[in-house]
């Protein structure tokens, strides 16, 4: 039998990034490795599942601007995220290398293989490093500053002496506890909130008959998606363009991507009904051991009996499930219903990092010294 020391030394995998067009990850096989991937996703991203991204990009990026950088270990997709070349930083004209996001993506983490986080943030920043061109940093935003996947961003960014910022952090309501659903519910709102919410539930149902509905299946989800699209758009939402409907893509991205969140167990479904007719309703993407609540809408003529947050009283049954561990609320840092009612917060942050050679990162350093006015060093 020969020995281990005859048999030579053992070979590094084989990493490899590039950014490819999004139209060729619309293939039948492209989206089974893509899948693959989210199944085993170190931290969870549904917005970057191909379910959610392939519709939002065939809607709001048809001419194929933005990338998909991938990042592949001996042939397997081991990473994933869309990125784009942009001329301007908010405000400023400061061309730039950033993940794509837009209006109804909530998360800017990239997908990517447990235990392959540092090699593939290795893999990504030679590229950027190689693709700089005429941009003067990664940006990276909506970033969970608590995620595997920045633990090992910030462990690579340290060994490489690699110069970073976080620009801007903020924390967001979350859902994350062992008590049961009635023992939460106890410790997060007060006996006269919760009496006032009893109150309000029976009043309710002396208005008709009252039904509470939970699916996480597809039967059903194409008319849900219009019921929930009219009931949207019927408030507030409506009346100031910012509903779903009110814009062709928008719409086709909700009616696109709920049913393929649902073929796949990706997608729970509440709803509350009066006498037949939704009052309100949310929607949850799941992700375990996570889940991301996504949209909710209400009637607003009902707005009196707090139809929403009866059904958020009925969502905290997500305590109950043994493959979720926690809920992302979505909402913006001090939303003013959910931040009272889900006492956990989530950190989410802006991360800009410099690539190239020496006198861009020099110049990497002025820009991260303007904006955060400290010098880029080691991430928090």
């Amino acid at each position: 039998m020969q020995s281990l020391q005859d048999s030579g030394p053992v070979r590094a995998p084989t990493v490899h990034a590039q950014a490819v067009d999004w139209h060729a990850m619309a293939s039948v096989e492209a989206v089974l490795r893509w899948d693959a991937l989210a199944q085993w996703a170190s931290s969870p991203n549904p917005f970057f599942e191909s379910w959610y991204l392939l519709p939002a990009l065939e809607t709001l990026d048809p001419d194929g601007r933005v990338k998909l950088l991938c990042v592949e270990v001996e042939g397997t997709l081991a990473g994933l995220f869309p990125i784009l070349r942009e001329s301007r930083y908010y405000r400023h004209y400061l061309p730039q290398w950033g993940t794509w996001i837009h209006g109804n993506c909530f998360l800017g983490l990239p997908l990517v293989a447990k235990g392959m986080e540092r090699a593939f943030w290795r893999a990504v920043l030679e590229w950027a490093d190689r693709n700089a061109g005429g941009t003067l940093f990664l940006h990276m935003p909506q970033i969970p500053l608590e995620s595997p996947v920045h633990h090992a961003l910030k462990a690579v960014l340290a060994e490489q002496k690699r110069p970073a910022a976080l620009v801007h952090r903020e924390e967001r309501a979350l859902l994350c506890s062992g008590l049961s659903p009635d023992s939460y519910l106890e410790t997060a709102l007060t006996g006269k909130k919760r009496k006032e919410l009893r109150r309000q539930y029976s009043r309710l149902a002396e208005l008709g008959e009252l039904k509470f509905e939970r699916s996480c299946d597809a039967v059903g989800v194409d008319q849900w998606v219009e019921d929930f699209l009219r009931l949207e758009a019927s408030g507030w939402k409506g009346s100031t363009g910012h509903a779903l409907a009110r814009a062709e893509a928008t719409a086709h991205l909700f009616r696109a991507a709920l049913p393929g969140a649902a073929w796949r167990g990706r997608l729970e479904r509440l709803s509350l009904s009066l006498d037949g007719a939704p009052i309100a309703m949310l929607a949850n993407f799941l992700a375990p051991p996570g889940a991301f609540s996504f949209k909710t809408a209400f009637d607003e003529r009902f707005a009196r009996y707090s139809p929403g947050v009866l059904l958020q009283r009925e969502n905290l049954a997500l305590l109950d499930r043994d493959d979720i561990a926690w809920c992302d609320s979505c909402a913006s840092a001090d939303h003013p219903m959910i931040d009272h009612f889900w006492r956990e917060r989530r950190a989410i942050g802006r991360v800009n990092i410099g690539i190239g050679g020496i006198a861009r990162r020099i110049l990497f350093h002025a820009i991260a010294l303007a904006e955060t006015r400290k010098l880029p060093g080691e991430l928090e």
